[in-house]
C-alpha cells in the first residue's frame, strides 16, 4: 500500500511504478478547494494513480471502516511520503512487514512536517534522507537507511525539494530488496538529538528588509515554493503587501529583484522604491 498526499508523494509513486513497484491501492488525502474558486480538486497523488489504474482511497479519517479496506487488501509492507496524517498504531499493525516513511532530513534531525524548509531556515549547508521504519511516534522509528547531501548557497526549496524527492526514491529502490528479505536492520535513533519543526503558517513568510540581512536570504530560500516571502511598504496611508518573486544575497546584502505589489503587476523591485 502508498500513503501520500502532495506531488513529492506522486513523484516517488511514479518512480517506483517505473520500476514495476506498483502498490495494490493509494491512500490519499480527500479533495480539497483550491485556487480563487475554491474548487474540490484532488491531491496530485490521487490524480496520478487514477491516471495509473491504481485504485485510491481518500479517507476523511483512518476509522474502522478504512482499516477494514485496507486489510482487504492483504499487503504485506506500506510505505509512506507526506501522507499528511499520523498513522494510528492500528494502522501500522495491518503490514507484517511494517511501513516504511520516507523523510527529508537526515533523523533524528528536523522531526515533523517542513524538515526541507528547516534546514534552509537555518542556513545549513547539508542535508538528506532517511527511510525510517514508522512507529506511533512522529518520525521517530528505527532508521533504515539514510543519505546525505550538500545544499548550495543560492538553493531554494524550488530546487531543492525535487532533488531530494529524487534521492529519497531511489534511496527507497535500493533499500526494499535487502529490507523485505530481512537482511536490514533499523538503527534507533539517539532521541538526545532529536529536533522538532513545526508546519508552516502564510505569516511566516513576512521580511522586514530593515532587518537581518541572512535571516531574510534564508528565509526567502525556505518559503521560496510556499508559502512564499513578502514584506509591507507604506503607500499615502496604506500599508502595500509586496510579494518577493526572486531575490537575491550579494555582499552580505538581501535584496528583493522581481516583486508583485498588492493589486499590481510583477515588476523589478527597483521600480518599486524610485
Amino acid at each position: 500500500m502508498y500513503f501520500g498526499t502532495p506531488y513529492i508523494a506522486r513523484d516517488t509513486l511514479a518512480l517506483l511504478v517505473e520500476k514495476e513497484l506498483v502498490p495494490e491501492a493509494v491512500i490519499t488525502s480527500p479533495d480539497a478547494p483550491r485556487g480563487r474558486g475554491l474548487v474540490l480538486t484532488p491531491s496530485e497523488t490521487k490524480e496520478w494513480a487514477c491516471a495509473h489504474d491504481i485504485p485510491v482511497h481518500a479517507f476523511e479519517k483512518l476509522d474502522s471502516a478504512a482499516l477494514g479496506r485496507v486489510a482487504s487488501y492483504g499487503a504485506d509492507y506500506a510505505i509512506v511520503v507526506a501522507y499528511g496524517k499520523i498513522l494510528p498504531q492500528s494502522v501500522i499493525d495491518l503490514f507484517p512487514k511494517g511501513v516504511l516513511n520516507v523523510h527529508y532530513s537526515l533523523l533524528p534531525k528536523y522531526r515533523g512536517a517542513s524538515p526541507v524548509e528547516s534546514a534552509l531556515l537555518a542556513g545549513d549547508t547539508t542535508t538528506g534522507v532517511s527511510i525510517q521504519k514508522m512507529v506511533y511516534k512522529l518520525d521517530a522509528g528505527d532508521v533504515i537507511a539514510s543519505t546525505e547531501t550538500a545544499i548550495s548557497p543560492d538553493e531554494t526549496t524550488r530546487e531543492l525539494r525535487p532533488r531530494l524527492v529524487t534521492l529519497g526514491a531511489e534511496l527507497l529502490l535500493s533499500v526494499l530488496p535487502p529490507y523485505l528479505d530481512d537482511l536490514l536492520q533499523g538503527v534507533p535513533q539517539n532521541e538526545s538529538e532529536a529536533t522538532h519543526c513545526k508546519k508552516i503558517d502564510k505569516k511566516d513568510g513576512e521580511l522586514d528588509l530593515d532587518g537581518d540581512s541572512l535571516r531574510n536570504w534564508n528565509k526567502y530560500r525556505a518559503y521560496a515554493e510556499s508559502p512564499g516571502t513578502y514584506f509591507y511598504v507604506v503607500k499615502g496611508d496604506r500599508n502595500i503587501r509586496v510579494k518577493i518573486i526572486t531575490a537575491t544575497f550579494t555582499d552580505g546584502v538581501f535584496t528583493p529583484d522581481r516583486v508583485v505589489p498588492e493589486g499590481k503587476k510583477e515588476m523589478a523591485y527597483t521600480a518599486l522604491v524610485h
